[in-house]
């Protein structure tokens, strides 16, 4: 469980996703799966960071649960990050987007819903959350 952080303006959650992008330049999205938040909608892999952790060690841990894949925290790179104007369910969120080109292992949706490799133009039309869709913006002026 994440722990939760508080400021003068209440709490917040820090969340950490991946832009994995394969040798072709296609990008791995993954589809949120039934019963979840966001149900339906397409994300970028990633999860909540825990109390005692680095945003890239909750990354590396969050990918080899949610994709069974393998990395080092040193080839993460920093794209960008979103937060939200409202909160959603009572807490507002910041997500850190990192980007990663080597990694081990093949990628598969673990926990439910499914994973798509797409071109920027795919990405960019897929229906997303509102912070991955300002992710994805940031992540294609920068590749």
């Amino acid at each position: 469980m994440a722990e939760k952080k508080t400021d003068a303006a209440g709490e917040w959650m820090l969340v950490v996703a991946a832009a994995l992008q394969c040798a072709d330049g296609r990008w791995l999205m993954h589809l949120r799966p039934e019963g979840k938040h966001h149900a339906g909608l397409w994300e970028f892999p990633g999860g909540k960071v825990g109390p005692s952790e680095l945003p890239s060690q909750a990354l590396v841990r969050e990918l080899a649960e949610e994709l069974g894949i393998g990395c080092d925290a040193a080839q993460l790179a920093s794209v960008g990050f979103a937060e939200t104007t409202a909160p959603e369910a009572g807490k507002e969120i910041v997500i850190l987007l990192y980007s990663l080109t080597m990694w081990d292992g093949e990628p598969a949706a673990l926990e439910g819903g499914a994973i798509a490799w797409c071109t920027p133009a795919e990405v960019l039309t897929l229906a997303k959350p509102p912070l991955d869709a300002i992710l994805a913006a940031q992540l294609f002026q920068k590749y």
